[in-house]
């Protein structure tokens, strides 16, 4: 009870500087973080870092296909069948024959030559026409082979370059996608581990302040002393990725003393219709929705507030919040729960003469109501004030995160602690 008294009064505390109630039904004045929460909120969120691994997944994934395409673009290249391998092999063949041809015609020539000047003294005049004919004819013959030797070598070495060039671009693509390749997974590694150590939980404040997961509150504007009232928690999913589970808790409490001893809060779902008292500074209290909230999605939380004939009229708060909790073992916490100021009333007493025994009190706020919590799809703000989640953990059979052991609002320095079960339960 003492741990019960000190927090409630710590909350009280905090929470009346900051608040301003503008009428007999309480309004509360929208907060803002602090420099610690606007600090907290710069890291990443777990639907960011599960998006950078995608992104940096897909970098790889196209970085393979890439290397991959480069290194068949390179088999294909040495198979006998390319084209510039076909084009350069022809055109080998054509100089090496054109060269050929011109050693031939030189000879020929050489021989012509040797001929001439074999002529005797007394060779006839026509015996000298032939054989300047021989060697002019010779020298002609010679001269277009060796052309054509020129045209054809420049001919093999313009589709060698041009095969040169080729393999020379392919091995230079291979290089840039095997970087390309070795960057994407050394960016895949390193998110993947930002992931992972934002995942893991050494410590029971381990799970990350997620802005999309949100919590509003709504409910009635007053509570008769002796009655209850039913309030809507909405657990809303913001982000890109599912949450596999989600769960929080509640309090309530006076904000004249700061005493909870008077309220006492029960929750229920559309999955756990029967009315389950909650003590939020039992370790083993919290709700959890037992199903999954996809993004866009919403899942609603019913949270009776009794207050017992014994409390005084007052200016009172119902202060709610959660988190979530995933398979792979990811969980975060809304990083501003939800609240929901209401005032408590006196019964009116009836007038004289008035038959008090037909029909029965009213409980300023239907809590008397069956209506069970489910999932939605429609946003709620109204009737909530923003203020900060603090981190919780994980834990439970039912709800790994499990959010119990306490409720600490703070207002004015913009945090709030909901106190996790232990991670051995989830463990269990």
């Amino acid at each position: 009870m003492k741990i019960r008294r000190i927090l409630a009064t710590a909350v009280a505390a905090a929470v009346t500087t900051p608040v301003v109630f503008l009428s007999a039904t309480p309004a509360f004045a929208d907060t803002k973080p602090g420099t610690t929460a606007e600090a907290r909120n710069k890291k990443p969120t777990l639907d960011e870092l599960r998006l950078a691994v995608t992104k940096a997944q897909a970098v790889y994934d196209a970085a393979v296909v890439a290397d991959s395409d480069a290194q068949r673009a390179m088999d294909e290249f040495d198979k006998p069948g390319n084209p510039l391998s076909v084009a350069r092999i022809a055109a080998k063949k054509a100089s090496d024959e054109a060269a050929a041809a011109k050693v031939t015609a030189d000879g020929e020539l050489k021989k012509a030559q040797d001929a001439q000047a074999a002529l005797p003294a007394e060779a006839t005049q026509e015996q000298k026409d032939a054989a300047k004919k021989a060697v002019d004819d010779a020298q002609k013959s010679a001269d277009e082979a060796k052309a054509t030797a020129e045209t054809k070598a420049a001919a093999y070495a313009a589709a060698d370059k041009t095969y040169d060039d080729a393999s020379v671009e392919l091995s230079r693509k291979i290089g840039k996608a095997q970087k390309a390749k070795a960057d994407a997974l050394k960016a895949l590694d390193a998110a993947k581990k930002e992931l992972a150590d934002a995942q893991e939980e050494p410590g029971e404040d381990d799970c990350v302040d997620d802005k999309n997961f949100v919590t509003t509150l709504t409910g009635p504007a007053k509570v008769t002393a002796g009655t209850s009232a039913v309030f809507n928690l909405r657990v809303t999913n913001k982000g890109k990725f599912t949450f596999d589970e989600v769960g929080g808790s509640a309090l309530a409490y006076s904000m004249e003393d700061g005493e909870d001893e008077h309220f006492s809060v029960a929750w229920s779902s559309v999955n756990s219709p029967k009315w389950q008292t909650l003590d939020s500074f039992d370790e083993e209290e919290g709700f959890s929705s037992l199903s999954a909230v996809k993004p866009g999605g919403s899942f609603d939380f019913k949270l009776k507030v009794t207050v017992d004939a014994k409390a005084k009229a007052a200016d009172a708060v119902l202060a709610g919040g959660g988190g979530y909790q995933n398979k792979d073992g990811a969980c975060g916490v809304t990083d501003e729960g939800a609240f929901a100021g209401f005032a408590v009333v006196k019964p009116t007493k009836p007038a004289p003469g008035k038959d008090t025994d037909k029909g029965g009190s009213t409980t300023g706020g239907n809590g008397n109501t069956t209506q069970q919590g489910g999932s939605s799809n429609t946003s709620v703000t109204s009737g909530s004030t923003g203020g900060t989640l603090a981190k919780t953990g994980s834990g439970s059979a039912t709800l790994p995160i499990g959010l119990a052991g306490g409720v600490a609002v703070v207002l004015g320095a913009g945090a709030m602690v909901l106190v996790r079960r232990r991670k051995a339960g989830a463990d269990a």
